[in-house]
């Protein structure tokens, strides 16, 4: 009791030093709607990590304005249109609008991987395959 009695007064004696005008402390935490980095240096780290990626094959155009990066393109691979956003977050933008096609021989593709249940995750652990 004695102790927030005393941190209570001496947190009304700080206030009263400070003055009616005083300011609180700048946040240290970043807003969401701001970018930290300029849209130059956003656009040149995600071409960065699509270059060390996989999808490097696919030269996917960026752009970014204001933390809000761009992706166009096509490719053969389904996959591929998820990671390029992935990465694009990961490098610092804000948001990420993904125009990249994905080709109807992918789209086909996945949906027979579908069809015949050709799922990683269906397989659960312990379950006999019929393999030896």
């Amino acid at each position: 009791m004695k102790i927030s009695v005393v941190a209570s007064a001496l947190l009304i004696a700080i206030a009263a030093q400070a003055g009616p005008d005083a300011k609180p402390a700048p946040s240290t935490q970043r807003s969401s709607s701001q970018p930290v980095a300029s849209d130059a240096q956003i656009e040149k780290a995600i071409r960065a990590r699509f270059a060390e990626s996989k999808i490097s094959t696919n030269k996917f155009q960026v752009r970014v304005q204001g933390g809000v990066a761009t992706l166009e393109g096509k490719t053969e691979v389904l996959q591929h249109k998820g990671t390029a956003t992935r990465l694009a977050k990961s490098a610092g933008a804000v948001r990420v609008i993904n125009r990249i096609e994905v080709s109807d021989a992918a789209k086909q593709k996945a949906a027979s991987n579908l069809a015949t249940g050709r799922r990683r995750a269906q397989i659960k652990r312990g379950e006999v395959t019929g393999r030896r």
